[in-house]
């Protein structure tokens, strides 16, 4: 691939085009807001010129209701070899160029799983793909020679392919996408309008569960708009397991003690079938999921300190696998969870002892 055009510069079209962008690829950005061409253009993502002919491949990474007829444009105008979209859902785009009378030979639909709770071109890194799942949706009608164009812009981007039917992959994401961003959404409002002596409690707990609240909800209307239906589905599932809850925790309240049991028990149950889906979660770099253990450090809110404690954990021989920052209420200091493999704990933890840190057991 030596040329292409991205189509929508947001997140996910800059990032894109960083991507290419810095392994030598001629990109060409468009935008219906030029202002948002320039300014990616102006991080190096591309150049917000039109093309002189026809690009390698045009990437459309516009919402996705206008998917199918931006697709469609293009192909008329037959700006590409190969075209592609890197919308989030799959496939009622599909189903509209079809009703277009659009020659799909020339097509694949796409997804990068990954993404930001910030939005526009101003967010977007030439890394934001680099290990993650990247899928391909192609059908008997895609031409050899585009699949093999997608290919190359997943590694270009060193994601990860992951092929699968357009229908799947929307219930797939229905799962694992967009019913977390409702619920995550659908707890942080009962924050809005909660006393503010509770809210100063929060700690990492809802801190996570929350986390993807922040995203833009006019960003989120226009996904949950293109899948509304494997949406549905799953939250009613979610809703049949809340009813029970309720009921179960109801129960709990019950003088009659063969009531509480039966609601301890009923608790119990969406507790553990939660544990079993969050071992199904895969871990690190994709891999299965790991144990790790957890060294807990105070750290004081002063600048050079992360660094210190990274630098004192890389002078004990100890690999950090993941952390956690757990913010003091009302104090300049916290806790830094640094999950490692167990067999190491004790030497990391016996280093930074050494080294003056005080570790909470």
């Amino acid at each position: 691939m030596r040329t292409a055009l991205v189509i929508g510069t947001g997140l996910i079209g800059t990032s894109a085009a960083l991507a290419l962008s810095a392994r030598g690829v001629s990109v060409y950005l468009r935008d219906h807001d030029a202002a948002q061409a320039r300014t990616a253009a102006a991080l190096g993502a591309g150049t917000d010129e039109e093309p002189e002919g026809q690009v390698d491949l045009a990437i459309v990474a516009v919402p996705p209701a206008y998917v199918a007829t931006t697709l469609a444009e293009a192909m008329r105008a037959g700006t590409a070899r190969g075209y592609l979209d890197v919308a989030s859902v799959k496939g009622g785009p599909r189903r509209e160029l079809e009703a277009l009378g659009t020659d799909l030979s020339a097509y694949i639909g796409t997804h990068p799983m990954s993404g930001k709770e910030r939005s526009g071109p101003l967010a977007g890194t030439a890394d934001l793909f680099e290990g993650r799942p990247w899928v391909l949706t192609p059908t008997r009608d895609t031409d050899t020679e585009v699949l093999n164009l997608a290919l190359e812009l997943v590694a270009l981007c060193r994601a990860v392919p992951v092929v699968m039917d357009a229908d799947a992959h929307d219930r797939a994401v229905a799962l694992v996408s967009h019913t977390p961003q409702l619920i995550s959404s659908m707890v942080a409002a009962r924050l809005a309008d909660a006393d503010e002596t509770a809210v100063r409690l929060c700690g990492q707990g809802i801190r996570d569960v929350t986390r993807i609240a922040a995203s833009d909800p006019r960003m989120w209307i226009d996904i949950l708009s293109a899948n509304p239906g494997p949406v549905a589905d799953v939250l009613a599932g979610v809703a049949a397991d809340l009813d029970g809850t309720v009921r179960s925790l109801r129960a709990l309240q019950s003088s009659d003690e063969d009531k509480r049991r039966d609601g301890a028990t009923g608790v119990e149950d969406v507790l553990r079938r939660g544990n079993a889906g969050r071992e199904r979660v895969p871990g690190k770099h994709g891999a299965a999921p790991t144990v790790y253990e957890t060294v807990a450090v105070l750290i004081s809110d002063q600048p050079g300190e992360l660094a210190r404690i990274f630098a004192d954990a890389g002078r004990a021989g100890v690999n950090i696998e993941d952390v956690r920052i757990e913010h003091a209420t009302g104090q300049q200091a916290g806790l830094v969870q640094l999950m490692v493999e167990p067999a190491t704990a004790p030497v990391l933890s016996a280093s930074l002892r050494e080294r003056g840190w005080a570790l909470r057991q």
